[in-house]
C-alpha cells in the first residue's frame, strides 16, 4: 500500500505520456533486411577478430545463447553467421527514424542510435492517446525503414522502458498509472535498469530480492547501506520523475583501441596510450568542452577490466594537464600487470588442481585461461597438453606440446607428452624423434 503522501506524489506525476522506443537487435535486422539471405538465420553483428565482441544479435542467434557485448570468438562457435558491422548504413537509418519521431514532438531524448524516450503529453499532431501515438510512429517506421520499433508507453521513464521490453521483438504495451506500483513490485531487483549483478547482490545480502522488498525498506535505509541505489526507494513506487531532456548534454569523453597482440611492457602502454590522450584531447577542443574527473581502464586478454579514476580540483585546461593527470594514475598498469600475474597463477593452480582430481574438461578450461593471459608462458601450455593426453585428445596433445617447445625449447616435459599423443597414434618414428621420450 502507499501512504496518502505518495499517492499525490503518484498523481502528480501520472499526467506525463511518455513514450519508450528501442529497436532491439537494430544492427542485426537491418543486415537481414539489406540481405534476404539472412532472414530466418541466426546473425551477429560485430567484430569477427578473436578480441572482438558481438554489437548486436538476432533473434534467432540468441536462441543460441548469442547476445551483445559477448566475446565474438565465443559466438563464432555459436552462430552461424557473423557479419562485419556498416556504421554509416546505421547512422542513415537512425537518422531517418528520429525524423519520424520529431513528427510527433520534440522532446526526444536519444540514448543510442536505436533508442530514445519521447514526451508525448503535448503532441504536435494533436493525437489524444500516446498508445496511438507510438502505433503511429511504429506503422511509419515499418513503412519507410522495413523495420519492426517495439515501444513502451507510460508516465514515466522507468516504466515505459520496462514496458517496451514487455512486447518485443514487434509489439508496444501501455503501463497505465493504476497499474504502476503493482508492475514494479513484481520485478526482481535485477530487472530494474540500472541494477547490475554486483548491485543485485548487494541488495540480496540485505534480503531485498523485488520491488515490493524495495518498497517496504526506509529511504535512509536504502541510502546509508546502497547509497545511489537508494535512488529506488521512489522507484519501488512507481514514481520517477525524470524529465525526457531533448539534446542531452554528453557527460563524458572517452577513447579505446583493442590491440591484435597483449602489451605487457609499461613503455609499449605508455606509447599506446598517447594517442588515446590526443583523440580525447581533440574533442574537447572541437566541442569546447572540460571536464575534473580522469579515468583510465585497462582490459585483459580474457575480458576482465579495471579502472582507476582521478578528479582535481580544477577543469583540466590543456592536453599537458590531461597528460600530467594521467601520469599520476600510471599505477594502474602496474596494478594490471600484478593482477594479470595472480590470474595466471590462481589460473594454474586451479587447473592444476582439476586435474588431479581427474576433471579433465575444467583442467584444459583453466590452463586455457592462463594461455589467453599469458600466451608467452610455456607452462600452461605443456600441462594442458598432459590434460588433453588424459582424454586421449592427442592432436591437442600435441599442439600445444610443440607450442610450449617454441616457446622454451629445452622444456623436456613437453616433448615427453608429445612423444606419447604420437605413440597414441601410432606415428612411431615421430615418437622417437623427440629426444626425451
Amino acid at each position: 500500500m502507499l501512504s496518502s503522501e505518495q499517492e499525490t506524489d503518484l498523481a502528480r506525476a501520472s499526467h506525463r505520456k511518455i513514450i519508450h522506443i528501442d529497436m532491439e537487435a537494430f544492427y542485426a535486422s537491418v543486415e537481414q533486411r539489406d540481405n534476404p539471405n539472412l532472414c530466418g538465420k541466426p546473425v551477429a553483428v560485430g567484430g569477427s577478430a578473436e578480441r572482438g565482441v558481438v554489437a548486436a544479435a538476432s533473434y534467432e542467434a540468441r536462441k543460441f545463447g548469442v547476445r551483445s557485448a559477448m566475446q565474438s570468438i565465443t559466438a563464432e562457435r555459436q552462430c552461424l553467421v557473423f557479419v562485419k558491422p556498416r556504421c554509416e548504413v546505421y547512422k542513415a537509418i537512425s537518422l531517418q527514424i528520429r525524423e519520424i519521431l520529431a513528427e510527433h514532438t520534440v522532446i526526444i531524448e536519444p540514448l543510442s542510435l536505436d533508442e530514445a524516450y519521447l514526451d508525448v503529453t503535448e503532441n504536435l499532431q494533436g493525437i489524444p492517446l500516446a498508445r496511438d501515438v507510438a502505433l503511429r510512429i511504429r506503422e511509419k517506421i515499418k513503412a519507410e525503414t522495413g523495420l519492426n520499433a517495439p515501444a513502451g508507453i507510460s508516465y514515466n521513464k522507468f516504466l515505459a522502458k520496462l514496458a517496451s521490453d514487455h512486447r518485443k521483438p514487434n509489439g508496444q504495451y501501455v503501463i497505465a498509472p493504476e497499474m504502476g506500483p503493482n508492475f514494479v513490485e513484481k520485478l526482481p531487483v535485477g530487472k530494474f535498469h540500472g541494477i547490475g549483478p554486483t548491485t543485485a547482490a548487494k541488495f540480496n545480502a540485505f534480503g531485498i530480492w523485488t520491488g515490493l522488498d524495495i518498497r517496504n525498506q526506509s529511504l535512509a535505509f536504502l541510502q546509508e547501506n546502497l547509497g545511489k541505489s537508494g535512488t529506488y526507494y521512489w522507484i519501488s513506487r512507481g514514481i520517477d520523475e525524470r524529465l525526457v531532456r531533448a539534446n542531452r548534454v554528453r557527460k563524458s569523453v572517452g577513447a579505446e583501441n583493442t590491440f591484435f597482440s597483449d602489451l605487457t611492457e609499461f613503455d609499449a602502454m605508455v606509447a599506446e596510450l598517447q594517442p588515446l590522450i590526443d583523440k580525447v584531447w581533440r574533442h574537447c577542443e572541437t566541442v569546447r568542452s572540460r571536464g575534473r574527473t580522469v579515468t583510465l581502464k585497462v582490459k585483459f586478454a580474457d575480458f576482465e577490466i579495471i579502472t582507476r579514476s582521478r578528479s582535481v580540483s580544477s577543469a583540466v585546461a590543456t592536453r599537458a594537464d590531461l597528460a600530467v593527470v594521467w601520469s599520476d594514475m600510471s599505477r594502474i598498469i602496474d596494478d594490471a600487470s600484478e593482477q594479470m600475474a595472480e590470474r595466471v597463477e590462481a589460473f594454474k593452480n586451479r587447473g592444476r588442481g582439476s586435474f588431479n582430481r581427474k576433471d579433465y574438461d575444467r583442467a584444459i578450461a583453466d590452463y586455457g585461461q592462463a594461455v589467453k593471459l599469458s600466451p608467452k608462458d610455456a607452462w600452461p601450455f605443456a600441462h594442458r597438453c598432459e590434460a588433453y593426453e588424459s582424454k586421449e585428445d592427442h592432436d591437442s596433445t600435441i599442439a600445444d606440446c610443440t607450442e610450449a617447445i617454441r616457446i622454451d625449447p629445452p622444456y623436456g616435459w613437453a616433448y615427453n607428452n608429445r612423444g606419447v599423443a604420437y605413440y597414441g597414434l601410432h606415428e612411431y618414428d615421430a615418437a622417437l624423434a623427440d629426444p626425451y621420450w
